[in-house]
């Protein structure tokens, strides 16, 4: 099947920040507050959200670009909310826009990009990949 049946897909992924979600647990600053690390997880599985339906089995997706960016705080205790819509295919490129809000508050924006990998081919290179480094 095309990657194109993919255009306009919308998936949602939710968290309520905890403290292990903070800058300060993650490493990626000083501050008690919703860590990038953790924005960039939450709408990596919004854009798995968007095309769970339209995966055929051996199909799946891995991230190779991130675009994000993280423009608000979110405390602990907040709920944030991750949107994410295919906005093009390029080959077997799928570009999603991806936005974070905590309430009405954008708390992060930009694109992400996935490509289309038959995973057990995928699996098998990675594998074979690491044997040859000596893993």
């Amino acid at each position: 099947m095309s990657p194109e049946r993919f255009i306009g897909a919308i998936g949602l992924s939710r968290m309520t920040v905890r403290h292990g979600d903070t800058a300060i647990a993650l490493g990626s600053g000083d501050v008690p507050v919703l860590g990038t690390p953790a924005v960039i997880a939450l709408a990596e599985n919004a854009t798995i959200a968007a095309l769970a339906e339209f995966l055929e089995q051996s199909e799946t997706t891995v991230g190779v670009r991130i675009e994000i960016d993280h423009s608000a705080t979110a405390s602990v205790g907040d709920e944030v909310v991750a949107t994410a819509k295919v906005s093009s295919v390029e080959g077997k490129r799928i570009i999603f826009d991806v936005e974070c809000h905590s309430g009405t508050r954008l708390v992060a924006q930009g694109t992400i990009t996935r490509v289309l990998v038959d995973r057990v081919s995928f699996i098998a290179r990675a594998a074979a990949e690491a044997l040859t480094r000596g893993n």
